[in-house]
């Protein structure tokens, strides 16, 4: 068994985070010269049967890494000490920096299946060994701004808060899905490092154990109201609902006396709108109408969508498991393949894995009510009607301007959902949108495959 070292100071940051394979090809690429401009796609294959559309999201985190990408004295030192290379090809790999060009569609940006989420476009080394971490960034958070703009579409005007972090698969995921989920339309997090870290509102209310922690509810509210004024939502159904929500109507006039309102109170168990519906009717009966009433607990899109449809009187839901873990679609069919080398568009021809080759654009059509209508598959270069999706995003491996603000991507996530045909943005079941495969593209695929045979 391998002596344990501390090796990796940030793994999210370490080229060593990657396939041992995307080394082992490295060898290979130096040794035989194949040093040339590769292209690189990163697309979903094919749409999950609950997803009829995707959010694009993780593209300022993609950029980060490769802007960062470099190998350090340490890890430079572990792979040399392993002896599973030589060292020469340890030297070359202190000297990689990325050095290529990128194109995208924005952040927040609605996408179909076969089009692109990134084009990396570099020295093949370069665009090979970033695959891993590319993957892993953009379809996590594709993944989870998928999911959450569904629960927005489900729940318009509602506010939704992830709760998610601590069923999340691991720190980095938790984190992600807090900016993932707000960029397509969530309010906030309960996660904190998500506000210092990328500006992401953050959230909280109380547990059970503080109810339980005291003698009595009654006891438990005030103390929490008279420690917390500023944002006073307490948790009614630790013991029985309705009840809980008296306690909290009859100790709210006291607190007003003091300066101290009570903003919510929070639903986490039980018939979510049956509950809801007595609770509103005790809290109004006391003349508490502004007080806002949240509920969380096994809650997704469909559950939300049946509140809306039946008038339940929640303001507000707290959603965890079903969005970080994305419960009903865990991953995504996706890939980043090699469509150009050295000036030579390629294709994959695999059994069911067979992709468009070449640099790709995609142009979206859109109605007169402005509702998005149907995109066009092509090569870059053939121009078609619409608006032009992929853009450059970096040159050289520079970034071209500074990144947009979550804030800024965030509103224009709200834009796309928008434009979303009206079976799209009602999650119809079954509901497809036409991307059609423009002549370009199949005529340069006819000629790989003549090529290649």
């Amino acid at each position: 068994m391998a002596q344990q070292t501390s090796v990796v100071g940030d793994p999210g940051a370490s080229l060593l985070l990657t396939d041992l394979y995307q080394l082992t090809m490295l060898q290979s690429y130096f040794e035989h010269g194949m040093t040339e401009v590769a292209v690189f796609e990163f697309f979903v294959r094919k749409l999950p049967e609950r997803r009829s559309f995707l959010v694009a999201a993780g593209l300022e985190q993609a950029v980060e890494f490769l802007e960062q990408a470099r190998f350090t004295e340490t890890e430079l030192a572990w792979l040399a000490k392993s002896k599973r290379f030589p060292r020469d090809f340890v030297d070359r790999l202190a000297e990689l920096r990325f050095t290529g060009n990128v194109h995208a569609p924005p952040e927040g940006t609605v996408l179909f299946a076969d089009e692109p989420v990134i084009r990396v476009a570099a020295p093949l080394p370069q665009a090979q060994l970033v695959e891993t971490r590319l993957i892993n960034i953009l379809h996590f958070q594709t993944l989870i701004a998928s999911k959450a703009a569904r629960m927005a579409l489900a729940a318009p005007g509602r506010r939704l808060i992830d709760f998610g972090l601590r069923r999340a698969h691991g720190a980095e995921a938790g984190l992600m899905a807090a900016r993932a989920s707000y960029i397509a339309g969530f309010a906030g997090t309960a996660t904190v490092p998500a506000e210092p870290r990328y500006g992401v509102p953050i959230y909280g209310t109380m547990a059970h154990s503080f109810i339980q922690a005291h003698d009595s509810e009654e006891e438990a509210f005030e103390n929490f109201a008279r420690s917390r004024p500023q944002s006073v939502i307490l948790l009614i159904d630790t013991y029985d609902t309705e009840a809980g929500a008296e306690k909290v109507a009859q100790l709210a006039p006291k607190l007003a006396a003091d300066g101290i309102t009570v903003a919510g109170v929070r639903l986490d168990s039980g018939d979510l709108a049956d509950h809801a519906r007595k609770v509103r009717k005790i809290l109004d009966g006391y003349g508490l109408t502004d007080v806002s009433i949240f509920a969380s607990g096994g809650i997704d899109e469909d559950a939300l969508q049946e509140f809306v449809r039946a008038g339940a009187p929640i303001d507000g839901f707290g959603i965890g498991t079903s969005l970080t873990t994305s419960s009903d679609v865990a991953a995504l069919d996706c890939a980043y393949k090699l469509q150009e080398y050295a000036g030579r568009p390629k294709r994959k021809r695999s059994e069911g894995k067979a992709t468009w080759p070449g640099r790709k654009q995609v142009f979206r059509r859109c109605a007169a009510d402005g509702r998005m209508e149907g995109d066009v598959l092509t090569v870059e270069g053939d121009a078609q009607d619409g608006e032009a999706l992929i853009r450059p995003v970096m040159k050289d491996g520079k970034r071209l301007a500074p990144p947009p603000s979550l804030d800024r991507i965030r509103e224009y996530c709200a834009a796309e959902l928008a434009r979303l045909p009206e079976p799209l943005s009602h999650l119809a079941p079954g509901a497809a949108y036409p991307v059609t495969v423009a002549d370009a593209l199949r005529d340069l695929a006819a000629q790989v495959d003549r090529e290649t045979r």
